[in-house]
C-alpha cells in the first residue's frame, strides 16, 4: 500500500476514531486497515495510535503526525483539484453571510456579473450582523468589517475600508459644522452605537495623524443595528461614523455630508471567513476569488 494511502487511512481512523469505521468509509476492509497502520508504526518506528475496546486516539508521536498528514494530504488535494477542475464549471449551494447594507449595495447588484461567469452556483443569502457559527448552522463563509479576534475559522482580507464622519444637512443647519474635534464638544450630538454583547455606547473614534482619539458624546438615541443607525442620523438626531461605501449615495445627493474629513475614523478590515477543510469547494473558491475582485475599488 503507498504511502499517501497510508497517511489517509491513519488520518481517517483519528478523525473517526475507530479502525472499523475508517473501513468502512474508505471501503476497505478491516484487516486492509490494521495491515497498514502496522506497516506505518513500524516504518516510522513509534506508535502513532492507542487502541481500547471503545476508541482509538493518538499517542503524542500520533497527534504531531497527524498534523503533517493533514496539511500534506490538503496541498496534495489541493494540486490536484486545480487541475481537475480547471475544465469543470464550478456547481452546487453556497450558504452566506454577509451584513445587510453590503448585501444591498455590493454584493447582491453585481451578481448579474458573477452568474454571468458562474452560471451553474445557487446562491442562499443570509444578511444581518449577528454571530454565526459557520460549522453548526452549515454556512459556507461570512463576510465581517473589523477586527477579528481568534475566531477558529480561515480569513482571508477581501479590503480595508475607509470610514467617514457623517451629519445630515439637516443636523449641521441647527448645529454648525464642526472645525475640530475640540468643536464636538461645543453643544453637537452623536448617534450613540451601542455593542448588541455588552449594550455599552461605543466612542466616537478619530485619527489625528498615527494616533486613535476617542470621543464620547452626550446622544438622544442610541441603537445596536446598523439600518437603526443610518436612519437615525439620516433624521437629523446626531453625528455617526460609516464606510464611505455605506453613506456614498446620501453624500452624493447632499443629504448627508461628511465633517472632519482631515481626522478622519480608523479604516476597517474586510474579511471572509470560511471553516477549516483539507479541501475547498471550487464553488467556494471562484466565489471567494469574486469577492475579492468585487472590492478591489473599495481599499
Amino acid at each position: 500500500m503507498d504511502r499517501l494511502l497510508a497517511m489517509r487511512l491513519f488520518t481517517r481512523i483519528v478523525e473517526l476514531g475507530s479502525f472499523t469505521a475508517a473501513a468502512d468509509d474508505l471501503s476497505l476492509p478491516r484487516a486492509t486497515v490494521t495491515h497498514a497502520i502496522k506497516r506505518l508504526e513500524s516504518r516510522l518506528g513509534t506508535q502513532l495510535l492507542q487502541r481500547t475496546t471503545r476508541r482509538v486516539s493518538t499517542t503524542r508521536d500520533g497527534e504531531t503526525y497527524y498534523g503533517h498528514c493533514v496539511r500534506l494530504l490538503a496541498d496534495m488535494d489541493e494540486v490536484e483539484t486545480d487541475f481537475r477542475e480547471a475544465a469543470v464549471q464550478p456547481k452546487g449551494r453556497l450558504r452566506i453571510h454577509v451584513s445587510a447594507s453590503l448585501a444591498r449595495l455590493l454584493v447582491i447588484p453585481s451578481l448579474p456579473a458573477f452568474y454571468a461567469r458562474f452560471p451553474q452556483i445557487e446562491l442562499d443569502i443570509g444578511t444581518g450582523d449577528r454571530f454565526v457559527d459557520l460549522v453548526r448552522e452549515g454556512v459556507d463563509c461570512v463576510v465581517r468589517v473589523g477586527e477579528l479576534g481568534d475566531t477558529g475559522m480561515v480569513g482571508r482580507r477581501l479590503a480595508v475600508l475607509q470610514q467617514a464622519t457623517v451629519a445630515s444637512a439637516d443636523y449641521l443647519r441647527r448645529h454648525g459644522r464642526p472645525q475640530s474635534i475640540a468643536d464636538l464638544h461645543n453643544g453637537h450630538f452623536a448617534v450613540n452605537w451601542a455593542s448588541p454583547t455588552t449594550r455599552r455606547a461605543e466612542p466616537m473614534e478619530f485619527m489625528v495623524g498615527r494616533r486613535r482619539r476617542e470621543v464620547s458624546l452626550p446622544g438622544k438615541v442610541t441603537v445596536s443595528g446598523a439600518d437603526a443607525y443610518l436612519a437615525s442620523c439620516a433624521a437629523g438626531l446626531g453625528l455617526a461614523q460609516f464606510s464611505r461605501y455605506r453613506v456614498a449615495e446620501e453624500l452624493a445627493s447632499g443629504a448627508m455630508c461628511e465633517v472632519l474629513s482631515s481626522t478622519p475614523p480608523p479604516s476597517l478590515p474586510m474579511t471572509v471567513l470560511y471553516p477549516p477543510q483539507r479541501q475547498m469547494p471550487a464553488r467556494l473558491r471562484v466565489f471567494i476569488d469574486w469577492l475579492v475582485e468585487l472590492t478591489a475599488d473599495q481599499r
